[in-house]
């Protein structure tokens, strides 16, 4: 919104600096921040009178998590509030991309909100069936999808581009949109199993969208996109604001999650991040390099989908407990000991992931 006050500008005014997408990122970033801390705290004590007992904690999950019961949930309100506000107030709203990041993370955080909502007020933890979920995440996806075929350029369009190789693309035709739709709702679940423990989520999450801001700066730019042999979509540039935007809203409310967490962000947060993520990189066509920057994500997905695939299949577990950060806790980690390693795993795959745009 306020890039049109470059139209006030002669070039050589403040107003010539809304013109600059890194200045505007940076100013995403800092209102979101701020959102975070104004609100944190008001949103937390509302939750608290809303909400009651608040989470439902697992009877079945680790035994250090009852103490966490009472602790309200709902709290990627905090995130969502502060990435929409800050992206319409410095993106530039003639943006297609934009607007698509913005309404798939609206429609998981609909999705999410229904869920957390469902479960606080039935005290349990199954919540909105899982069919409804996928249902419901599957079509916001399709319309993201089918809306990209039409948004990127003709030589991209429908193609499936790779890492490493320069010119490599595999022609998927129409067949990209269901591929994109599974890379935007495999993110939103994935970030959701990943999301059991206090900071454990928020913060791989921000370090994967910095990673696809950086991928999105560069991919938006004719002249870096070619000099690093990457495919050049324009427009995808004004992406860095959002990326910026969520990276503020994320440690504004990491403020209130580190352990002992004041509010756990809920499907509300998980399901919306993942799908902000899987929507970068299906704009900036870097979806297989998602799979590097979020391999945190991939391998959290994967261990349940192998424990109840062997389990299913032979009646025994192959963790003692999944997702597979519960197997560390159950194998005596303590909580800070798992979400710092695993911050860690998410900052060298990061880097692994930003590697990709060099080596050619």
């Amino acid at each position: 919104m306020l890039y049109w006050l470059t139209a006030l500008s002669d070039g050589g005014d403040v107003f010539n600096l809304f013109r600059y997408i890194t200045f505007r990122a940076g100013m995403a970033f800092a209102t979101a921040l701020i959102f975070g801390f104004l609100f944190g705290r008001p949103l937390i004590n509302l939750l608290r009178r809303t909400q009651g007992k608040g989470q439902p904690i697992r009877t079945d999950g680790p035994e250090t998590h009852f103490s966490k019961a009472g602790t309200p949930t709902m709290g990627g309100v905090l995130i969502l509030g502060a990435l929409v506000v800050s992206t319409l107030l410095w993106a530039r709203l003639d943006n297609p991309f934009v607007w698509m990041c913005l309404m798939v993370t609206a429609g998981f955080g609909l999705i999410g909100f229904a869920d957390d909502y469902a479960k606080v007020s039935k005290q349990n933890v199954s919540g909105v069936s899982g069919k409804v979920r996928l249902g419901i995440g599957f079509a916001i996806a399709a319309v993201a999808s089918v809306w990209m075929m039409y948004v990127h350029p003709p030589e991209l369009t429908g193609n499936l581009a790779f890492p490493i190789f320069k010119t490599f693309l595999m022609h998927l035709g129409w067949f990209y949109v269901p591929f994109s739709m599974l890379v935007i709702v495999g993110a939103a679940n994935a970030v959701n199993l990943t999301d059991g423990l206090d900071g454990l989520a928020v913060m791989p999450v921000m370090i994967a969208a910095a990673t696809l801001g950086i991928i999105a700066y560069v991919v938006g730019r004719a002249d870096f996109s070619a000099y690093l042999d990457v495919h050049y979509v324009e427009g995808t540039g004004e992406l860095l604001i959002f990326c910026a935007a969520l990276i503020g809203g994320g440690l504004g409310f990491l403020w209130y999650n580190a352990p002992p967490a004041a509010v756990f962000m809920g499907d509300t947060g998980s399901l919306a991040l993942g799908g902000a993520l899987g929507a970068i990189a299906v704009a900036t066509k870097h979806e297989i390099v998602l799979g590097i920057v979020g391999g945190l994500f991939v391998v959290e997905a994967l261990s349940v989908i192998i424990q109840v695939g062997y389990f299913k299949r032979t009646g025994k577990r192959v963790f003692l407990m999944a997702p597979i950060h519960h197997h560390f806790e159950k194998k005596g980690w303590q909580e800070p000991q798992i979400v710092i390693r695993f911050w860690i795993i998410s900052l060298i795959l990061a880097l692994i992931g930003l590697a990709t745009l060099k080596v050619r």
